[in-house]
């Protein structure tokens, strides 16, 4: 029995360390954040019951105008995550052909394998700044290509894929495979640093585009499990509506009403988080900078992430299994870069889920690995 197969990333969330930098979340949101007496109030007099399969017209008002679009081109989803699988489940079947990014998020490249399409995978590389080959995905487009998945920002690397590209992209497959979807996994656009413009959805360039996003990531509530697909063609929507109320029903309305005050005080929480991901973003530069010797990154353009590599000349494997361990010691996490498809010596930094100071703890004890290890 191995339909859903065992992912070490699972210890993200079932297992604790005193400094997580394997996580790619800001801050967690805590209620009181969110929810005035008023507004708690509200929610003690909220009916339990089932929920529309669409999503609450408020919240997905909410999102379309986040997203420049209509109100009912949003779906909502229980979680990112869900959006994607249900895009897999819909737009990919057996004898479909689909391309995903690689090194990316593991579980967008399992839901689209879930129903035996044939998934080829759009490699990227730390040499090459995690720069989508354009040339290379347009080559590997086919006839029977039913959907492109690709993130911008990227998971692992935080680094955004231009207009350009996705529009150079579209303007291949309208030619090689006129059936195709490109979805387009947002997840990470708002959480740019300082006073930084988040840079706007390409939802609405494009009727074939998906985007779907949460607030897990820039809003700091996975707990929620808040998140949707947007989509302007018809045929595709009523599917996700369909295939939502097949899988869940609905959304949690208690969820839903949560979610629509996050998005209602976005503006005033995104800012305070966007000034915490800028000191995040220097203090790994800065500790980047200190040991250049040992390791370099990829600096990223949005989210809380980051991918940093171990210089393979002086670290081959059995090393990258001695600076785990060790870190594992000093109870440090990082993201290994196994867990997206990279090369061993790769790893994700996340640097928003704790306060700066005790970033630059955690990033201290990294640093007293890498001595150990010189």
């Amino acid at each position: 029995m191995d339909r859903f197969t065992d992912s070490t990333m699972m210890t993200l969330t079932s297992e604790k360390v005193r400094y997580d930098l394997a996580e790619s979340v800001g801050p967690d949101l805590q209620l009181s954040d969110v929810l005035d007496p008023a507004d708690m109030a509200a929610i003690a007099t909220l009916s339990l019951e089932y929920r529309s399969a669409h999503g609450c017209p408020r919240l997905r008002q909410a999102i379309a105008v986040q997203h420049d679009v209509d109100a009912d081109h949003v779906v909502t989803t229980v979680g990112g995550m869900h959006a994607i699988f249900l895009c897999g489940s819909i737009l990919c079947n057996k004898n479909d052909h689909a391309l995903v990014q690689k090194p990316g998020f593991p579980l967008a490249q399992s839901a689209l394998a879930f129903n035996n399409a044939d998934v080829e995978l759009l490699p990227a590389r730390f040499d090459n700044g995690y720069q989508l080959d354009i040339e290379d995905c347009v080559a590997k487009l086919k006839s029977n290509t039913s959907l492109v998945c690709l993130a911008s920002p990227q998971n692992p690397s935080g680094v955004a894929i231009s207009k350009t590209d996705i529009l150079d992209l579209l303007d291949a497959m309208r030619n090689r495979s006129p059936g195709a979807f490109l979805l387009l996994d947002e997840t990470y656009r708002q959480a740019s640093y300082g006073t930084d413009e988040p840079d706007p959805s390409l939802v609405s360039a494009d009727e074939r585009i998906i985007s779907c996003a949460s607030l897990s990531k820039c809003h700091g509530a996975p707990g929620l499990r808040s998140g949707w697909a947007i989509t302007r063609h018809e045929a595709l929507r009523q599917q996700l509506i369909s295939g939502k109320f097949q899988t869940v029903i609905s959304c949690s309305g208690l969820d839903e009403a949560v979610a629509l005050r996050v998005l209602e005080r976005s503006d005033e929480l995104l800012a305070g988080r966007r000034r915490h991901l800028a000191s995040g973003y220097s203090t790994v530069a800065g500790f980047v900078a200190k040991h250049s010797e040992q390791l370099a990154w990829v600096a990223p353009d949005a989210g809380a992430l980051c991918c940093v590599r171990l210089h393979p000349q002086q670290f081959d494997s059995a090393r990258v299994m001695d600076f785990h361990r060790e870190l594992q010691g000093r109870s440090v996490r990082v993201a290994p870069g196994g867990w997206f498809g990279d090369e061993p010596q790769v790893f994700r930094l996340g640097f928003g889920l704790l306060p700066v100071p005790e970033l630059e703890q955690g990033l201290g004890r990294i640093g007293n690995v890498l001595e150990n290890l010189r």
